[in-house]
């Protein structure tokens, strides 16, 4: 390879690619690339961003863009781009570093390295030129070399922290988790997992302050910016505390957990608001997502290197657009008053459906530049949208749904379950290397649920589960086996996405219940940080209905917290205890 050019045209990740025209040399991560700076002995420079990220977009225009910032890291630096998307471990260990140096994180997430590999400093995005304060990238990258200079013999290794998670009673876990919930101030990320945990725990412990929140949450999410109205699905996040303003950008775990949240709520609390919005995150994976039998990571923030273009209106295009009748229609429904940079990101007043309105704007809408769509797939993120799926199917009794979900579970096995090993991702047909814990902790998952939907998953379920246990060691898991990074403790942080370490979790204690092997109660960690260990905790320790029986059951005639087991005996197991019935009447009878 030869390292003085470019070499991001090979690359499996969009995201990489769209650097590959830099002036920068920017290489892989790899084993022969970290020689190769160790050999030259130059500081080794880490960017990792993604390709939906919008301040990754700008730093790539700017200082990734300009000739003399390129000389100086050519010269003296090798330059490594990471896609977090595909290495989550590296994300994962240089975010830990960044945050516990800097305070908090982000991406693009900078960090310069010594010749060994020993991170010495790291940043998030940094202006082309000094700006409000801050220096220009080319003043820090000289720094940086200067400091390494000066103190390189003393420059101490680092090491990722292991955290010890308290353990926590299940009482105290539901308070602290509402008063965050409704007192949560700066960026807005849908808080998928808290909400999974609160309504797997409402069903058998119904309060009314919990209810409220569940439902108040559920309403702004769908009304307010976080929602495409137009298109359905849902963006990343909120910037503000009242939910208007979105960061634009569209993730398919977002699309998977959403869908599972809001159907779990239609079991519990069947609002026709949460049927729509289920109907179209479906239709927003379909139109927008779908590939070659799996959905694609991401849509980007910008277009046409402006946030948001494509989804925000002037009150002069909307009166064009509709009718005069529409238009007050419109505005009895939206707030059409301008919210971002002059423009109108549409936000409803209170929740109503405009078919014919909403159609009209969003063909209109669709004529426009649209974002850019990085089309690699992602094994977890579409194990977790065959979930979602599973349970849209149940909650709304769509058979169609279920079949697509096992559509994904079986594109998933074709393409990413290769010769034994789970492939984390791929782009236009290239695999990724390296193993990772969330790739076959949320497959299991997938295929724990799809064996409730009909037969012929037990043999999957075994491999899988068996493999999946190779990535526990003295007691505790590990995020991946790769060739060119070390062994890390696995990431145990369930907000707003849950951990590889949960996932894990769960995947295992469904394993174990379905193959009718033998599994320890847990210990519940704090709310919010981890809700959806505790989500697999609350399974673990007895609270959901284990329905045994030679056919599945209806899921409209059974609970929520319920898991089926196809067996000879019609027996419900819960509470720690189980219980034979003559015939499903009677078990359901007693479910009930």
């Amino acid at each position: 390879m030869d390292f003085n050019q470019n070499n991001l045209n090979r690359s499996t990740s969009p995201y990489l690619q769209q650097h590959h025209d830099n002036p920068i040399c920017w290489q892989e991560w790899s084993k022969e690339v970290l020689e190769y700076a160790q050999q030259e002995q130059k500081i080794i420079f880490v960017s990792i961003g993604y390709a939906a990220c919008h301040w990754c977009h700008v730093m790539a225009r700017e200082a990734f863009s300009d000739q003399q910032i390129a000389i100086f890291l050519n010269q003296f630096f090798v330059s490594i781009k990471v896609d977090r998307e595909q290495r989550p471990d590296l994300d994962h260990y240089f975010l830990a570093y960044l945050q516990q140096t800097q305070g908090s994180g982000g991406w693009p997430l900078n960090v310069f390295l010594t010749p060994e590999r020993k991170p010495f400093y790291a940043l998030t995005y940094a202006p082309l030129l000094p700006h409000h304060g801050l220096p220009g990238f080319l003043e820090i990258v000289h720094s940086i070399k200067d400091f390494h200079d000066r103190n390189r013999p003393h420059l101490p290794a680092y090491a990722l922290e292991i955290q010890t998670a308290a353990a926590v009673e299940e009482a105290e876990l539901v308070a602290p988790l509402l008063t965050h919930l409704t007192d949560s101030h700066g960026p807005q990320f849908p808080p998928a997992t808290s909400l999974l945990f609160l309504l797997h725990y409402y069903e058998q412990n119904p309060q009314q302050k919990m209810k409220e929140v569940i439902e108040n949450l559920l309403e702004i999410m769908a009304t307010r910016g976080l929602h495409d109205h137009l298109q359905g699905g849902f963006y990343r996040y909120c910037v503000d505390e009242s939910w208007t303003i979105p960061h634009f950008e569209k993730m398919l775990y977002d699309q998977a957990l959403l869908l599972w949240v809001y159907s779990a709520a239609y079991k519990l609390f069947p609002k026709s608001a949460y049927k729509t919005i289920i109907e179209k995150v479906v239709i927003c994976l379909e139109e927008t997502f779908l590939g070659d039998g799996l959905f694609y990571a991401a849509h980007d923030a910008d277009a046409d290197h402006e946030e948001g273009a494509t989804y925000l209106w002037t009150r002069e295009e909307l009166q064009t657009i509709l009718t005069e009748e529409e238009f007050q229609t419109m505005e009895e429904t939206y707030l059409l008053t301008p919210n971002f940079e002059g423009k109108i990101h549409l936000v409803k007043q209170k929740w109503a459906v405009l078919p014919e309105i909403e159609r009209k704007l969003l063909q209109y809408r669709q004529q426009r530049v649209q974002p850019f769509v990085d089309k690699k797939y992602v094994t977890s993120w579409n194990a977790l949208a065959g979930i979602g799926l599973v349970l849209a199917s149940r909650m709304l009794n769509n058979t169609l749904l279920a079949m697509k979900a096992k559509l994904v579970g079986m594109s998933l096995l074709k393409k990413h379950y290769i010769n034994g090993k789970v492939v984390h991702s791929s782009y236009a047909g290239k695999l990724q290397e390296g193993e990772f814990l969330e790739d076959y902790a949320a497959l299991l998952l997938l295929a724990t649920y799809l064996s409730e939907e009909e037969s012929g998953y037990l043999d999957l379920i075994k491999e899988l589960e068996e493999k999946l246990s190779s990535f526990y060691f003295n007691e505790s898991w590990i995020e991946s086996k790769t060739a060119d990074f070390m062994a890390l403790p696995a990431a145990s942080f369930d907000h707003p996405y849950p951990s590889p370490l949960s996932l894990a979790e769960m995947a295992t204690v469904r394993a174990k219940i379905i193959l009718g092997k033998e599994y320890e109660p847990g210990e519940y960690q704090h709310s919010v940080e981890h809700d959806f260990f505790n989500l697999a905790t609350f399974l673990r320790n007895g609270n959901w209905h284990l329905i045994h029986g030679p056919h599945r059951i209806q899921w409209q005639q059974l609970p929520l917290n319920c898991l089926q087991i196809q067996n000879k005996i019609i027996q419900n197991c819960y509470k720690g205890g189980c219980e034979i019935f003559k015939d499903v009447t009677a078990l359901l009878a007693k479910v009930r």
